[in-house]
C-alpha cells in the first residue's frame, strides 16, 4: 500500500506514525510503503516501529557530480545514500532508483548505476527513462529513451536476479507498449495509479503522464488485460521481497 504526503513541516513523526499505525490495524494483511524523502535515523526507526515495511527511495544517480547537476544546492548526494545505508540498517525493505537519459548522464554514469546497485542490493529497484517537465529547469532536454531503459532493466535482472524490479509509468507514457516491454525485458512489478482521480494532476512530475484520468478501478483492469495480452498474470500480494521467488 502506498501513501504518499507531500508538506514535511505539516506531517510530523508524530503524524506519520499515527497514520502507519492506523493502517496496520485496519489492515494488518498489507505492506505499508512509504515515500517520503530524506528524513532523520530516528524518523526512520519511529516509522518503522509503527508499522511501516517498506521505503522507496531514489538515489537518482551513484555519480556525485552529476547528483549535483541535477539537485539544488541545498541537497546532498552523502546525505541521500546515508538514508538509504540508514533504511537498510533498520530494516525497511528498501527501493533505490534513477532515471534513465537523465540531463548530463554519460554511459559511465549508467555502468556505475550497475555497480552502485550490486553493492546496497536493494530489494526493489525503479528506472524509467527521464521525461522533461515543461515547469524545470530541465524543459529542454532531452528525454531518455524507452530502448535503453529497456536494455537496463535487462542488466538489472541479470545483476539482482531477486530484486522488485517494476515496469514504471514512465516507461508506459514514452512508448505505448512500454510496460508490457519492460515485462518481458525482466520487470515483475506493477504500481499502478489508485489515488483519487480528480488530484492526480496535482503531482506530475513529467508531462504527457498516463493514467490521469482513469478510476482505480479501470485502471487495475486496463493493465490486467495488457499484461494477460503478452501471456502473462497479475497476482495482486503484498509481494515480500523474501517470499515473492518463494511463491513463483
Amino acid at each position: 500500500m502506498f501513501y504518499k504526503v507531500g508538506k514535511i513541516g505539516y506531517y510530523t513523526d508524530e503524524l506519520l506514525e499515527n497514520i502507519v499505525k492506523s493502517i496496520k490495524e485496519k489492515h494488518p494483511d498489507c505492506a505499508i510503503t512509504l515515500s517520503i524523502g530524506e528524513r532523520s535515523f530516528e524518523s526512520y526507526r519511529r516509522l518503522r516501529k509503527a508499522g511501516a515495511d517498506r521505503y522507496l527511495l531514489r538515489h537518482e544517480t551513484a555519480n556525485k557530480s552529476h547528483y549535483e547537476k541535477l539537485h539544488p544546492k541545498e541537497m546532498s548526494f552523502d546525505n541521500r545514500i546515508r538514508c538509504l545505508e540508514n533504511l537498510k540498517e533498520l530494516g525497511f525493505q528498501v527501493g533505490a532508483g534513477f532515471m534513465v537519459g537523465s540531463p548530463f548522464q554519460t554511459d559511465q554514469d549508467l555502468a556505475n548505476e550497475l555497480l552502485f546497485l550490486k553493492k546496497i542490493n536493494p530489494q526493489m529497484c525503479g528506472i524509467g527513462p527521464f521525461i522533461s517537465h515543461q515547469n524545470t529547469p530541465f524543459k529542454d532536454k532531452k528525454s531518455g529513451t524507452a530502448e535503453l531503459t529497456l536494455f537496463m532493466l535487462g542488466l538489472i535482472r541479470l545483476t539482482l536476479p531477486n530484486v522488485l524490479l517494476p515496469a514504471t509509468t514512465a516507461l508506459g507514457t514514452i512508448d505505448p507498449y512500454g510496460r508490457e516491454k519492460g515485462i518481458k525485458a525482466g520487470a515483475n512489478v506493477l504500481m499502478p495509479n489508485l489515488s483519487p482521480s480528480q488530484v492526480r494532476k496535482k503531482y506530475m512530475l513529467y508531462d504527457n503522464k498516463i493514467c490521469t484520468g482513469d478510476e482505480a478501478a479501470q485502471c487495475i483492469d486496463c493493465l490486467r488485460k495488457r499484461v494477460n495480452s503478452i501471456g502473462y498474470n497479475i497476482v495482486i500480494s503484498r509481494g515480500d521481497y523474501k517470499n515473492f521467488f518463494k511463491e513463483g
